[in-house]
């Protein structure tokens, strides 16, 4: 039966973190094995689930040991296996679900990223071209189209899981059309035209990302008489006029994509118009050691930055944007609430 000290040394736990990379690999070795989901209510024996999964008994042991040591999955009396919170998060049918997200945040690329972090900090950019020759979107793409794939379900299932959280605390009383900026396949949108049955949206983003929206929105969909679907680049132009925009997780990849997106709503919005910006970030937030981490992997991949929440005031007030409240919209999450002033 595994135990572990709730309280390590400062050696001992330096010790641990330096071996991050063992314990990263080893949720992606479960999650890709499929043994969360091969786990059901009972204690399990390691050679019944070895049997499930197609792996040796003894090797399959070693990696739930190791994973139980950080609270995913159990150890029980006689060398059995029980589920914990941790461990269904990465079932592929449980709610909230955080397999893809952690297969997304240990793909190949990953690995041989990481140990270059010291010459993207010298240098201020990402190392990616340098590693594959080519941009990383542009890498994903050609190269790497199951990672590509492991992207897109990892973002699919992120935003979906958020889009919840942002419908709950938004109130849109008195918001007759809104404009989803960046809003990649339109789970906020379909969410909100849900809970507001008067309520017209539209969904602003590239072609490719749009040609996959959520089929409430599209033609034959329950709220497609209510959306309006535009292909488009909020860096270069946002052609709709809306009471409200909603610019969420778009704001990180560099200053200059953010300047230029901010100041298109600003220049197409009427005076008064509501605007909320949907960001992680990497200061006063339960989940600091999460963004911080996607902080530098940005810088690593396209370097890009999580904000802060003084740089993203920063950005909003120098695009003319009012700040008026911040709210939290969960552990991972904060709403700027923001208006555009007269002209």
């Amino acid at each position: 039966m595994t135990t572990v000290s709730s309280t390590p040394q400062p050696t001992m736990r330096l010790r641990e973190l330096i071996f991050g990379a063992a314990c990263a690999a080893a949720v992606r070795a479960a999650a890709r094995l499929g043994v969360a989901d091969a786990l059901g209510e009972r204690p399990t024996p390691v050679e019944e689930l070895a049997a499930t999964v197609g792996t040796e008994p003894g090797p399959l042991e070693r990696l739930l040991r190791a994973l139980a040591c950080y609270g995913i999955f159990e150890e029980t009396e006689g060398g059995k296996f029980v589920h914990t919170e941790m461990s269904r998060l990465l079932r592929e049918d449980t709610p909230n679900s955080l397999r893809y997200i952690s297969l997304w945040c240990t793909e190949p690329w990953t690995w041989e990223a990481w140990p270059r972090l010291d010459d993207a900090v010298r240098s201020g950019r990402n190392v990616f071209d340098d590693l594959y020759g080519k941009g990383f979107f542009e890498y994903l793409h050609e190269d790497a189209r199951d990672s590509a794939q492991v992207f897109d379900r990892a973002m699919t299932t992120s935003s979906r899981q958020s889009a919840r959280d942002i419908v709950e605390l938004l109130d849109l009383t008195g918001v007759s059309t809104v404009a989803d900026v960046g809003g990649g396949q339109g789970h906020v949108l379909a969410g909100l035209l849900e809970k507001y049955p008067s309520l017209r949206g539209a969904l602003l983003d590239l072609p490719s990302v749009v040609d996959t929206a959520d089929a409430r929105l599209r033609d034959g969909g329950p709220l497609a008489e209510r959306a309006r679907i535009v292909p488009g680049d909020c860096r270069e132009e946002i052609p709709v006029e809306a009471d409200l925009y909603i610019i969420k997780n778009i704001l990180e990849w560099d200053d200059d994509s953010t300047r230029r997106t901010l100041g298109n709503v600003v220049e197409v919005a009427r005076p008064g118009a509501r605007v909320v910006v949907i960001e992680n970030l990497v200061d006063d937030s339960p989940s600091m050691k999460f963004t911080t981490a996607m902080d530098l992997l940005l810088l690593l991949n396209v370097g890009g930055a999580k904000h802060s929440k003084e740089s993203l005031v920063r950005h909003m007030a120098e695009a003319g944007l009012v700040v008026h409240d911040i709210l939290v919209v969960n552990p991972y999450l904060h709403a700027f609430e923001c208006t555009v002033p007269a002209k």
